[in-house]
């Protein structure tokens, strides 16, 4: 019975015979190496006579890529050097812009190229500092390369460029992996050439260039020139392809829609090999969505850094086909001979991969979501019955824990969504209170402090007051010698009661509400023009004022004058060193109805950052302004609110800040 146990049972040895016998009986010996024979000289020295061909076609195509660039080259140059620019650049200022601009226009639609401009030595030295191209062009010599502009660049010459440029990255089978999803970037054929005077003198660089970017005119042209009609034999088809890196910009490599590949990018092999060492590659490749014999060449900027690819090619596969029918031919004649052992190797092989067909489509099936497909029954009672019906058993467990680990996860979710808005509204409602309990403990701290010190400033004004009067009831007429000095301390009195009322007024302000009478913007910004002179003077700040609104608003001008007083003392504190200091009236209006006006004060100072301009108008808020109390700006903004305005600020840190009071024609009630 221990001898019986190592006996593999006639089912068991079933599959592995006809495994065997479907290895040796269609895999003779002659076959084989007749077929190899063939196969490795003929195969060799045919690809040889393609890679041959597809080297003369890049030759070709290069010579076409640089007799463009060279004729880019001679239009900017023939225009640079030309009378009529000399001519038009030396026209009065009036009359200048408009016939360089014709010029230039002209041109550029003679010669086809999509942009050409004047640059002055002024403009011209700060694009040469990036621009080796410009730079040649100062230093006295027209030059052509190709360069890889930057999106910016392109939108400083034209929106239609950028468009252009603008390219969705598609992906691509073997390529390499990219976080990128668009390619923004131009690949431009960039000349520039000196322009002198009629003195000679270096006046500027004319600047011109095509882009390369979907320009199909170009990519068709010089496929055209590299693949005349009938010069590929068997039906082949010529491609030609431009690359920015590794992207397609430009080529007649179609989709399978008939749509143009651009977009698409190279294989990684083809990557490596010219964009990553420099080498020229001619051997075939994958090209989309087929194998073509192909050609790319690294195309190199003014830097001598690789920026893209030159590519020709054409289709491998009528060349592969004839080869095929030659070696299908050869191959017939020995495939008579072995046409019974290929009809019983069929035969079984039937038998044979009809249930793994079935395993391979059930696994198909549950990866498409169809987790109740099963392989089933099959006929055969060898190792793929077992299997089959071993794995239909461990699809059925698999089944029941994933149905089951679903429950559980829908459950969690559902309850970590809910505790997750429960907490992220406590934390809502705790900031909020948080924030209302500090601003109500400043206000009540400065009321308290307002109310007390108004009441103690208040008790020895009255008495002052009150015994000035006696004395001067007593003394009668000799205190006629002191009466101005009697007026002045009157008047001072009188002035300390002003300060404690407005003391109160920041502290209450919605109680004291002053006198209210039209107020026109412009004398209202020459009278605080006046109380900051002096401080203008001190501070060498230029003022620059544009009122483009004559409507008159009702307010305290007293309040008014505050508000503004206190923005440009402001905008002269954070310019120490000078600057300019603008002031703009306009009118505000809203579903074209006016409504009131706006009043901006900007500065040219260091600006304020997010978080400062966040909490700016916060009470006791100074962003470590010295001398500062914080309620500048607080009592500016709730002056504003009382009569339905506002107060608001914009900055950007380094480039100054803006402060604009909108004041309603008629307060609100």
């Amino acid at each position: 019975m221990s001898g019986l146990g190592h006996v593999i049972p006639p089912s068991r040895r079933s599959i592995r015979a006809r495994l065997l016998l479907l290895a040796l009986l269609p895999l003779g010996v002659v076959l084989p190496l007749m077929m190899a024979a063939l196969a490795y000289w003929g195969g060799s020295y045919f690809d040889r006579l393609l890679v041959t061909k597809v080297r003369s076609d890049l030759a070709v195509a290069h010579g076409y890529y640089e007799r463009v660039s060279e004729g880019i080259g001679r239009s900017v140059s023939g225009l640079a050097y030309s009378e009529r620019l000399v001519r038009a650049l030396a026209q009065p200022s009036a009359d200048r812009s408009t016939r360089v601009a014709g010029l230039l226009d002209a041109t550029q639609q003679e010669h086809k190229l999509d942009f050409l401009h004047f640059r002055d030595v002024h403009r011209s030295r700060l694009l040469a500092q990036s621009s080796p191209v410009i730079a040649g062009a100062l230093a006295g010599s027209a030059r052509t390369e190709t360069e890889l502009f930057q999106p910016e660049q392109l939108a400083s010459l034209g929106l239609d460029l950028l468009s252009r440029a603008n390219t969705p990255l598609l992906p691509t089978p073997n390529a390499k992996p990219s976080k990128r999803n668009v390619e923004a970037r131009g690949l431009v054929l960039h000349s520039a050439a000196p322009v002198r005077d009629s003195a000679g003198r270096l006046i500027g660089v004319l600047e011109g260039g095509v882009l390369l970017n979907k320009n199909l005119d170009f990519i068709d042209r010089l496929n055209t020139v590299v693949y005349p009609e009938g010069a590929l034999p068997f039906g082949s088809v010529g491609t030609a392809t431009l690359f920015l890196d590794d992207v397609r910009v430009a080529t007649n490599v179609r989709l399978f829609q008939g749509e143009r590949a651009i977009g698409t990018r190279v294989s990684a092999a083809v990557n490596d090999s010219v964009l990553g060492e420099g080498r020229t590659w001619l051997d075939r490749a994958f090209v989309v969505n087929d194998w073509y014999v192909s050609a790319y060449q690294p195309l190199y900027d003014s830097h001598r850094q690789r920026v893209g690819m030159l590519y020709v090619g054409f289709l491998e596969g009528p060349f592969a086909d004839v080869r095929r029918q030659v070696f299908y031919g050869i191959a017939g004649l020995f495939g008579l001979a072995m046409l019974a052992a290929g009809v019983f190797a069929i035969f079984w092989a039937r038998r044979v991969f009809k249930p793994i067909e079935r395993m391979h489509a059930t696994m198909h099936a549950i990866e498409q979501g169809h987790a109740d497909a099963r392989i089933g029954q099959i006929q055969t009672e060898d190792e793929l019955g077992v299997v089959a019906a071993h794995f239909d058993r461990v699809l059925d467990q698999l089944q029941a824990q994933a149905d089951s680990l679903k429950r559980w996860g829908d459950s969690l979710d559902a309850k970590v969504a809910e505790r997750t808005a429960e907490l992220e509204h406590a934390v809502a409602d705790l900031k909020t209170a948080q924030s209302q309990l500090v601003k109500n403990e400043k206000l009540a701290a400065i009321g308290q402090l307002t109310a007390g010190v108004a009441h103690e400033i208040n008790n020895p004004i009255a008495v002052i007051q009150g015994n000035l009067e006696v004395l001067r009831d007593i003394l009668g007429p000799q205190a006629d010698p002191v009466a101005p000095e009697i007026k002045l301390i009157h008047e001072q009195v009188h002035r300390i009661r002003l300060i404690v009322a407005k003391l109160l007024q920041f502290a209450r302000p919605q109680d004291y509400v002053g006198y209210l009478e039209p107020v026109e913007a412009g004398q209202l910004i020459q009278d605080c023009l006046v109380l900051v002179r002096h401080l203008l003077k001190k501070g060498n700040i230029a003022i620059e004022q544009q009122i483009d609104s004559s409507r008159q608003v009702i307010c305290n001008k007293n309040e008014a004058q505050q508000v503004v007083i206190n923005l440009l003392v402001n905008a002269i504190e954070v310019m120490p060193d000078g600057g300019l200091l603008r002031i703009t009236v306009e009118d505000w209006d809203e579903a074209d109805m006016p409504v009131g006006i706006r009043l901006s004060v900007a500065d040219t100072g260091p600006g304020i950052s997010a978080p400062d301009l966040e909490r700016l108008f916060e009470p006791f808020f100074t962003a470590k302004k010295p001398g500062g109390n914080g309620l500048g700006l607080w009592v500016s903004k709730t002056l504003m609110e009382r009569y339905g305005g506002r107060l608001t600020a914009e900055s950007s840190p380094g480039q100054g800040a803006r402060f604009t009071v909108w004041l309603r024609c008629e307060p609100l009630a």
